[in-house]
């Protein structure tokens, strides 16, 4: 037999690349629990639930032990059932057991593994204090009396965020996960992208929510209640009904929120088709100025807050483009009838970071909000689930008019380097669909935390990055504050983009380039490819829009800038 071999449960298993024993043993179809383990995180080895035992009679961690040829291990003996049923008892025994009323129950993971080990009876005293709620946040709420100390948060906010806003404080019995000095999460330097909560197993961290209130808005009388959807959310709500991962949804998901009461459906891919246009002008102006480059862009709103908090010498440099969502709100706040009714307009998006977005000073008119509420898409899952509506059987609608269009551009807005497509089809003089694929080719597709690509521009060569995740953001800045030169650098702040926003359904990497993929195809059966031509902007610049387009589509962060 080749040496390059692990006996795994009498398996002999080759090794080929992999890390650690977990990666080895899951070629095997071998499932270990675990809490710690992020494949895109460092190893942590906490929990010990990923325990097997060697041939010696030794307990190694599988997600933190690499596999070394001639290895004999055993991953499932009685030792290591009750080793691993302790460890949740014991967990349990410090754990709030209202699973019924909790918001994560039936995606929680000590939920999943205390059935998959048959828990039935926790032999230890239950020493859970009363619910210990952080709710300052508009986009998170957070309960350390639910916390078990796996550390996916905090790494998730330090590695791959760059953020730092909670970490571990106190020792022992008395440890917890909290910000400095134990300060309201609103206060820190949180950013509100919710990455945290995506990677929480527990709900500990959980999306703060607002159905309750649009829920309000819906069922009286003296409200008209519009909404509109973002681009990422389509190809997501669908895994939660049963549907194809990366399915685009949003004929079934306009015919839901007209069941459930809404008057008005949209998508917000209207309101970026208004950005394309309006940021690729602000681009082509300051690059033949030469100043204030490179343009970052600014659809992300925790990429904003983090260049406010981190690199505030960053803040001209950012488009003054509203994001599409504020765009479109501002644009059907002026334009509605409401009949004398109070007008309500709602928006689900993938992020958290739209929940802090809406409440910011900057977008508000006499003190009122042009996005009343921000709803996410598991928001959404669970208003449709709560409506009993059946999303798989239901035949697509339309959205309504007059803002039924938008183009393909648009769409891709929500996968990272979506942005810079769209600007770039904008600002290109070839025009042809062979123009289109050369766009698609320049290396500003694929999931990568940093592309770069050089696109000619007239007699220039234009240097474009994108990135997402802001630990690969604060690099990229770093580098240009060491003088290194781009034109244009698309951010956002989740990785891999809108498809995996703090507020969609958890996924994998491989589920996450199915979202991307269906975006790119929704693009691809539009018949409208490009922003500028879409009718429906026309009609807006000669008609609300005209003279007051800086007024209702453009921002200054700068006025915030310390």
């Amino acid at each position: 037999m080749n040496e390059n071999f692990v006996i795994i449960d009498d398996i002999p298993v080759e090794i080929n690349g992999e890390k650690n024993l977990l990666e080895l043993i899951n070629k095997i179809n071998i499932q270990l629990p675990t809490f710690c383990y992020h494949s895109e995180l460092s190893i942590y080895g906490a929990c010990r639930l990923c325990m097997v035992e060697n041939q010696w009679g030794g307990l190694d961690a599988a997600c933190s032990t690499p596999p070394k040829p001639g290895m004999v291990i055993k991953t499932n003996t009685d030792r290591l059932r009750k080793y691993r049923k302790n460890i949740l008892e014991l967990l349990l025994a410090n754990h709030c057991r209202d699973c019924t009323t909790c918001s994560n129950n039936g995606k929680c993971k000590l939920q999943d593994l205390a059935m998959r080990f048959n828990i039935k009876g926790v032999r230890f005293p239950n020493t859970a204090q009363e619910p210990d709620l952080d709710s300052s946040s508009y986009s998170i709420e957070k309960d350390i009396n639910k916390c078990i100390l796996c550390g996916d948060c905090v790494r998730m906010c330090s590695e791959i965020q760059n953020v730092g806003a909670i970490d571990f404080t106190r020792r022992g019995a008395k440890m917890t996960v909290s910000t400095a000095f134990d300060i309201p999460i609103s206060e820190s330097n949180c950013v509100a992208c919710g990455q945290c909560s995506a990677v929480c197993p527990t709900g500990a961290i959980v999306v703060k929510d607002d159905s309750v209130s649009v829920w309000k808005a819906i069922d009286d009388p003296m409200c008209k209640v519009t909404v509109q959807v973002a681009p990422a959310v389509r190809v997501a709500v669908g895994q939660e009904f049963g549907l194809e991962q990366g399915a685009n949804g949003m004929g079934k998901i306009v015919a839901a929120l007209k069941l459930m009461g809404f008057n008005e459906v949209y998508d917000t891919s209207t309101g970026a088709d208004l950005t394309v246009l309006e940021e690729s002008n602000e681009f082509i102006k300051r690059v033949q100025k030469g100043e204030n480059l490179p343009l970052l862009t600014s659809c992300c709103p925790a990429w904003v807050r983090f260049a406010e908090t981190k690199y505030p010498e960053f803040l001209s440099n950012i488009s003054t483009c509203r994001s599409p969502m504020q765009m479109f709100a501002s644009i059907i706040k002026q334009q509605a009838v409401s009949g004398g009714k109070r007008h309500v307009h709602v928006a689900i998006m993938p992020c958290t970071a739209k929940k802090y977005e809406a409440q910011r000073d900057e977008f508000k008119v006499d003190g009122e909000r042009n996005v009343d509420y921000v709803l996410t898409t598991q928001e959404l899952v669970q208003m449709i689930k709560e409506s009993g509506i059946q999303f798989e059987k239901l035949e697509p609608e339309a959205v309504d008019m007059a803002y039924g269009w938008m183009s393909g551009a648009a769409m891709i807005f929500g996968v990272t380097g979506g942005v810079t497509e769209a600007v770039l089809r904008r600002v290109s003089s070839n025009k042809s669909t062979v123009g289109l694929r050369t766009i698609e080719y320049t290396g500003i597709r694929g999931l990568q935390g940093v592309k770069e690509a050089r696109i000619p521009y007239g007699d220039k060569q234009l240097r474009i990055a994108v990135v997402s995740g802001l630990k690969n953001t604060s690099d990229l800045l770093d580098k240009v504050k060491a003088g290194e030169h781009y034109d244009l650098i698309e951010i956002m702040a989740c990785p891999d983009g809108c498809i995996n926003g703090g507020g969609q359904p958890f996924s994998t990497a491989e589920e996450r380039a199915m979202r991307s993929k269906g975006l790119y195809a929704a693009d691809k059966l539009s018949s409208i490819r490009r922003s500028e031509e879409n009718p429906l902007m026309m009609s807006l610049y000669n008609g609300v829009l005209k003279g007051r387009v800086h007024e209702l589509l453009h921002v200054d962060y700068t006025k915030n800038k310390k």
